[in-house]
């Protein structure tokens, strides 16, 4: 065979993976935004008097959406099935992206009034509908086209495509807060990143569309209705269970080292917006390295190490990191803890999500492993900026989210240990592991 003909399906695949990844890098753009300009979001729609309060109602309608994850990986997961990937990850894209135009345009509270809350909260729960089979989408694409021997290499790159989404997000950031000033930002300059992110909608539509069908869709004979589809995830509760407590450990360090990052920084810290931007775009590339490495060291040492040595590190290090944080607080100290916990959640979530796609049934595949994603997002993750207001505020303790993070990190451990001392869930692994 010619070098030529060998470089052929290399590009390919890379081409491949970039065109279905665009959709993750949308969803965690928007998301990121409405984490970063939550203080700035709080002002224009929830005006209370109270900067705790009108926070507080922004994180609760940032996680609102998640709520709507568990209700989008059932309906879209089991349709996406039936369908198809690609045309599943087209519907996703359209959802998403109607949700993000809402936000970007809606005007605010003082302009319509309590119109402007609601349309918000509109807008996030038809992105988190949407999100609900994004991942489960774009990871069940990737598993599916992987070349054999690198499933944990390639779905890896779902997780990273977000990472260039937060870099992205955080340059755009560290720009505006050179240009514009403090209420600039605060009246209309932090709608400009949520502009750009319609902008790129078109774009990101033409480069989906021409994805092909993965042929281990094709080679299925038979195409479960909906009714056998959530007749499968019933009967499979347990590994639907398992998986949402390995992806707990995901969820919550995710959003605490990125969307949580910017307003700890600048709320709990005292430090500048520039250093809360630096320090979360350094996260977002240390992320982006550590997921496809870790990805591949899971392709030759297997799923179960990596998942059991950085649960069990974050369980025992979370606290201790965020805690000596806060008590010296620096850019420099701020970037020493958010490395460590990223390589924490980058070695981690590099081996997880490909674990996951081999213990869901292969004939509910993406609404089962849209559904475990879900919940996990819906009652843990996506409330992680939330959660760690409200723990600082009622423990008086500024590293009160390493305790959120270390019961995460109990999670991950504890799933991994019951998950692979199943003989059952072993066999199916290995077998959906050839199949893929």
């Amino acid at each position: 065979m010619s070098a030529t003909a060998q470089a052929h399906p290399r590009r390919s695949g890379i081409a491949t993976v970039l065109r279905v990844t665009s959709g993750n890098f949308l969803e965690m753009f928007d998301f990121f935004l409405f984490g970063f300009y939550a203080t700035y979001i709080s002002q224009a729609f929830f005006p209370t008097g109270s900067e705790f309060v009108s926070l507080m109602l922004t994180f609760m309608t940032f996680g609102a959406g998640f709520l709507m994850r568990p209700l989008g990986a059932i309906i879209l997961g089991a349709y996406v099935d039936q369908i198809g990937r690609r045309k599943g990850l087209i519907l996703t894209l359209t959802i998403m992206a109607s949700g993000t135009i809402l936000i970007a345009f809606v005007p605010g509270y003082e302009t319509i009034g309590l119109l402007a809350p609601a349309l918000v909260l509109v807008g996030r729960l038809l992105q988190g509908f949407s999100a609900g089979v994004e991942l489960g989408g774009v990871s069940v694409y990737l598993s599916e086209m992987a070349t054999p021997g690198n499933k944990g290499f390639y779905v890896a790159w779902q997780s990273a495509s977000q990472q260039v989404a937060i870099m992205v997000a955080a340059a755009l950031g560290y720009v505006l807060s050179t240009l514009l000033t403090a209420p600039e930002i605060g009246s209309w300059g932090w709608r400009i990143p949520f502009i750009i992110g319609c902008m790129i909608v078109p774009f990101l539509f033409y480069i989906r569309r021409s994805l092909e069908e993965t042929e281990a869709f094709l080679a299925r004979k038979h195409r479960p209705s909906t009714r056998e589809i959530f007749a499968s995830i019933s009967k499979n509760w347990v590994v639907v269970l398992l998986g949402m407590m390995l992806v707990v450990m995901t969820t919550v360090s995710f959003y605490t080292i990125t969307v949580y990052t910017p307003t700890f920084g600048r709320s709990v810290l005292k430090l500048t917006t520039t250093d809360s931007l630096i320090v979360t775009f350094c996260v977002g590339l240390s992320n982006f390295i550590w997921l496809p490495l870790m990805g591949a060291v899971s392709d030759r040492l297997g799923r179960k190490p990596p998942l059991l040595l950085f649960s069990a590190l974050t369980l025992l290090t979370a606290y201790p990191a965020l805690a000596w944080l806060v008590v010296a607080p620096s850019f420099a100290h701020m970037l020493v803890v958010l490395l460590w916990l990223s390589f924490l959640y980058g070695s981690y979530n590099g081996a997880m999500v490909v674990a996951l796609t081999e213990i869901v049934p292969v004939e509910v595949r993406t609404a089962g492993f849209s559904l475990a994603y879900a919940l996990a997002t819906a009652m843990f993750g996506g409330f992680t900026p939330l959660v760690s207001t409200w723990l600082i505020e009622a423990t008086g303790d500024d590293a009160a989210p390493g305790m959120w993070m270390a019961f995460a990190g109990a999670c991950g451990l504890v799933a991994t240990i019951v998950v692979y001392s199943r003989g059952a869930v072993r066999t199916r692994a290995a077998r959906e592991g050839q199949m893929a």
